[in-house]
């Protein structure tokens, strides 16, 4: 656990100035992008142990995530850095309008246990680019993963700038955050604990980035393509065996193709993970005993149409679907994170929509239709974070576009040059030349109200 002074540390260090020059950051980025490459195998190694993850789906959904964040920030950080010229309005002309970028200070980035690996890096690429100093905290369920960090954190960057602290969560961040003014904090992981941050940083009035999650909706319409649908439907739900926080958490299917999907979801998980999905080289495990226990209550909530084995000892639960779930048990209630997939029907969108309403403002959303109509009123009609339309969870891997909720799924977003601009402070400075000083604009002001219409409009 940090002591506070390390952590003022960190501020003085951030105060000399020392990371504000692009020389400096563009060093670092590239410095963490060769340990990252270095330890390339340490890290397929890491995540198969906390997480059954093959070499594929670590690169997919973890190092070559980083690796392509890191590129992106290195070719346009110069871009990013410049000042914006913006226009200047009646009011204030001849003066000139720019918005300058500058980083925040010593922020704070907690990660989670799914993705230990990308949801902890990633954040810190948009850190330093931006010219933060930063402390990382890493989940303590992801251990493998977690040392193979620390290594790569010590041997690129000294502890007054990027500082690793490891240990329970649950005791090191109050102990941080109630005793540290961050200038940021970047916290990605359940709602109830989001929450908790969110009101120790408001204590402070610090400004927090909030990536949780929420019950996913997927609908397939009546007219979507069913075999499409069930081969994307079935290869994100069941990555990382369900433990990711974009996954499709249960199904709105219309009532007319209801078998027809289940039947092709079923051949899908086959098709990908074999008849048993225990022997899978691409199927992984759940992160500990505490997640197996929840998960496998969920299978209480419903019948179990496909799969439903478990092995506590492995820590094994096979690709599941579930019909007939009650719409107000625990399984519809709460983000599943795990290898069960309800599937629902209905007849009406209306239907649907009342069901995704119960669980607002979800973490993503999917939808599976051949009509641009039917599209367009389904994304005016449900408020998400960010969604897909004929394939499910692959925006994510897209830092071209913003990631993050809305509502009870998160506040903030990030990914690319969007992670450079939430680690940022956008500076407005308008510049007023001298040789131009109407009388006009200082008292008496008596009688120029028309003009003052007029200017200011």
């Amino acid at each position: 656990m940090p002591d506070i002074n390390q952590l003022s540390a960190m501020r003085n260090y951030f105060n000399s100035g020392a990371t504000k020059l692009y020389s400096f950051r563009i060093e670092q980025l590239k410095k963490l992008k060769q340990a990252v490459l270095a330890h390339e195998q340490d890290l397929y190694d890491a995540l198969y142990t906390d997480l059954k993850k093959s070499k594929e789906e670590v690169w997919v959904t973890e190092t070559g995530m980083v690796i392509a964040e890191l590129n992106q920030a290195i070719q346009q950080l110069r871009q990013w850095m410049k000042a914006t010229t913006t226009r200047t309005n009646l009011l204030n002309l001849p003066s000139s309008s720019h918005i300058l970028k500058e980083p925040l200070g010593v922020v704070l980035i907690i990660g989670p246990w799914n993705y230990p690996f990308q949801l902890l890096i990633n954040p810190l690429i948009g850190a330093l680019a931006a010219g933060n100093c930063a402390v990382l905290k890493p989940s303590e369920f992801a251990l493998a993963t977690a040392t193979i960090m620390k290594t790569i954190i010590k041997e690129v960057f000294p502890e007054n700038y990027i500082l690793y602290v490891e240990g329970d969560g649950a005791a090191v961040i109050p102990e941080m955050m109630n005793n540290f003014s961050f200038d940021h904090v970047f916290y990605t992981g359940s709602s109830a604990v989001g929450k908790i941050v969110y009101k120790m940083a408001a204590e402070r009035l610090v400004p927090v980035t909030l990536e949780l999650g929420g019950k996913s909706p997927c609908v397939v319409e009546q007219d979507a393509n069913i075999i499409i649908a069930a081969k994307r439907i079935a290869m994100t739900k069941f990555s990382n065996a369900g433990q990711m926080c974009v996954a499709p958490d249960y199904i709105l299917v219309h009532h007319s193709k209801k078998n027809e999907l289940i039947e092709a979801l079923k051949r899908s998980i086959e098709n990908f993970f074999g008849t048993d999905a225990a022997d899978s080289y691409n199927y992984g495990k759940i992160i500990n005993q505490k997640q197996f226990n929840r998960i496998v209550n969920y299978l209480q909530d419903g019948t179990v149409l496909y799969g439903g084995k478990t092995n506590i000892d492995t820590l094994y639960i096979e690709p599941t679907l579930m019909d007939t779930v009650n719409i107000n048990a625990a399984i519809m209630k709460e983000e599943i994170f795990g290898p069960v997939l309800p599937i629902i029907g209905f007849e009406t969108m209306e239907e649907a929509l009342k069901i995704i309403a119960i669980n607002k403002n979800p973490l993503a959303f999917y939808l599976f239709t051949s009509s641009k109509t039917k599209e367009k009123v389904w994304l005016d009609s449900v408020a998400f974070g960010g969604g897909c339309i004929n394939n499910a969870s692959w925006h994510l891997t897209n830092h071209h576009l913003p990631f993050g909720g809305r509502g009870f799924s998160g506040t903030g977003q990030y990914h690319g040059k969007f992670s450079f601009d939430t680690f940022s402070h956008k500076k407005a400075v308008m510049k007023t030349p001298v040789w131009f000083d109407p009388a006009i604009k200082y008292p008496p002001f008596k009688g120029k109200l028309k003009l003052f219409k007029w200017v200011i409009r």
